[in-house]
């Protein structure tokens, strides 16, 4: 329930403090008075997209501060909650609005985004204003109005969830179609370049193995001459025959020599071991040089053939095998797409079983509150001096979409025998208005701590008919608040608590003021709206015998 209401600094009102109250609650005033200011700043600290300029000129900002009494179950106590803010009975909601446009929100002293506005707004106000019937008018919002009347929120979210599942198991078919089709149309190259990676079977490193080879076997043709004649110097018949010759002749004049030859004997010993390691060395050279006159061609052909591969795909000697891999893979999905095209088709067709599943079961939750909707306006319309207006809701298919299949309309037929049609075909702007306020009182049987205000709903309306919205009205509020912003002396006389909202001409400034009546200044005020400027004694007795019911 709202309980208090504080502004500050807002368009025309310098400082207003206003304390709500339990049941009927209206707002009466001249036109022009600022009746819609009220509502503006309330919806100002609710987080609402209203006004931009809200600030009354002069000033540096414009507040507002909303409190409500939240009871023990109340929805907004979830909200806090999720947004970490301090849950208690009184929430307090605050919103600063400067004179350049900056706006800074608290609840319960701790800041917040509007975002947590507005969510809280959606568990505590609910406004229906003075052009609200317009979504009467729009079937693109009827649908909403019997969901919300249904309460099929289960249902419809899992047929969201189907609609999703569906789309993505179409989008996966696409998809892979789309892949397929492009590695059906390669086929006949992918089975060729695989044929060629099988038939050469380039390793990793092999290029410049090859390379490495080939210039080893045509170095060879040149040095390997040079090459034989060193290792026949150094053979038997050159250096290791002359040193064997010297070591044997100065080992036969050694013992002679008295020691001088020892050394030199040892030296050349190591020399001969040296020789004997080079002679090795050299010759396993030569035999690395010996090979077939062919093995030179093959490893060209080879190496050749490998780089005109690599050429061919535009990618590097060594990366051949990768490739060859890859156009393997798509060889492997080519072979395997039949089947994996068959399992999302089966997917796909189990996704769409599921969505007509989830859409039909949101059918006929709809078709059955359509019937209980239709009787509870029709219910609710005979109250309203309308007992001869028949009310239906149709439903339709429609293309399939997240939320079903189900085109919803509201028809009414106003006068006996007169055709059932489209709300904006036939129902006048108050009947359109009652329709409306039956639509509304049905529609908020199941919610409690909801602050309900209807912005002149008794529009077009007069007479018994605007006694019997009024009556209406005081109905709903009973165990809950309602707020009502009217023009109609009979709605008025009903209310539980009544403000008068007045606009003052003060040294060219001009404020806006609302003022709680007491029982003389009410009949005043009703009887201003019965009679105009001037009040009589015969418009006080009128006033008076509407407040007496």
């Amino acid at each position: 329930m709202l309980r208090g209401l504080d502004i500050s600094n807002m368009l025309i009102i310098d400082r207003l403090e206003l304390e709500f109250q339990p049941g009927l609650n209206v707002l009466t005033g001249e036109t022009g008075a600022g009746k819609s200011i009220l509502l503006d700043a309330l919806g100002f600290v609710l987080g609402w997209r209203g006004r931009a300029e809200l600030v009354r000129q002069g000033a540096a900002q414009g507040e507002v501060t909303a409190v409500f009494d939240l009871s023990a179950t109340h929805p907004a106590r979830t909200v806090l909650e999720e947004a970490g803010l301090p849950v208690e009975d009184a929430l307090i909601l605050r919103r600063v609005n400067t004179a350049d446009g900056r706006k800074t929100a608290w609840v319960n002293d701790r800041r917040c985004s509007g975002e947590v506005l507005r969510a809280l707004s959606d568990t505590l106000v609910e406004l229906h204003g003075q052009h609200d019937d317009r979504g009467l008018l729009n079937p693109r919002g009827h649908r909403a109005i019997l969901d919300a009347f249904a309460g099929c929120d289960a249902e419809r979210d899992t047929t969201r969830a189907a609609w999703r599942e569906m789309g993505r198991a179409r989008k996966t078919l696409a998809e892979a179609e789309t892949a397929m089709a492009a590695i059906r149309a390669e086929e006949e190259f992918l089975r060729h370049a695989v044929a060629e990676c099988d038939a050469f079977a380039p390793q990793p490193g092999e290029d410049a193995q090859l390379d490495a080879r080939r210039r080893m076997m045509q170095g060879a043709e040149r040095i390997r001459e040079d090459v034989q004649r060193a290792h026949q110097g150094l053979g038997h018949d050159g250096a290791e025959g002359a040193l064997s010759d010297a070591i044997r002749w100065l080992d036969g004049v050694a013992e002679q020599a008295e020691g001088q030859l020892d050394a030199p004997l040892a030296a050349l010993s190591r020399a001969l071991v040296e020789l004997d390691e080079a002679s090795d060395g050299i010759l396993r050279a030569l035999e690395m040089m010996s090979f077939n006159p062919t093995d030179l061609e093959d490893t060209e052909e080879r190496l050749f053939a490998i780089r005109a591969l690599a050429r061919k795909h535009g990618v590097a000697p060594d990366e051949l095998a990768v490739f060859g891999d890859g156009l393997r893979a798509k060889l492997v999905a080519l072979d395997a797409g039949d089947a994996d095209l068959s399992r999302l088709t089966s997917e796909l067709r189990a996704a769409e079983a599921a969505y007509d599943s989830a859409a039909a079961d949101l059918r006929a939750v709809r078709v059955a509150a359509a019937r209980d909707l239709d009787k509870a306006v029709m219910h609710e319309l005979a109250p309203l001096k309308m007992e001869r207006a028949v009310f239906a809701t149709q439903i339709t298919d429609e293309a399939p979409g997240p939320e079903g299949t189900d085109a919803v309309a509201f028809s009414v037929a106003t006068n006996p025998g007169a055709p059932a049609g489209p709300l904006n075909k036939i129902a006048s702007g108050g009947e359109l208005s009652r329709f409306l306020l039956a639509l509304k009182v049905c529609l908020t049987r199941e919610q409690s701590g909801l602050t309900i205000i209807f912005d002149e709903i008794d529009r077009g309306v007069g007479g018994a008919t605007a006694d019997a919205v009024g009556r209406r009205l005081s109905t709903l509020a009973a165990g809950g608040q309602v707020l009502v912003v009217t023009h109609s002396p009979q709605v008025a006389a009903l209310g539980a608590h009544h403000w008068r909202v007045e606009k003052r001409v003060s040294q060219e400034m001009t404020t806006s003021s609302v003022v709680p009546l007491g029982e003389d200044a009410r009949v005043d005020e009703i009887a201003r709206m019965l009679a105009g400027d001037t009040i009589t004694d015969e418009a006080r007795g009128a006033a008076r015998a509407l407040l007496a019911g």
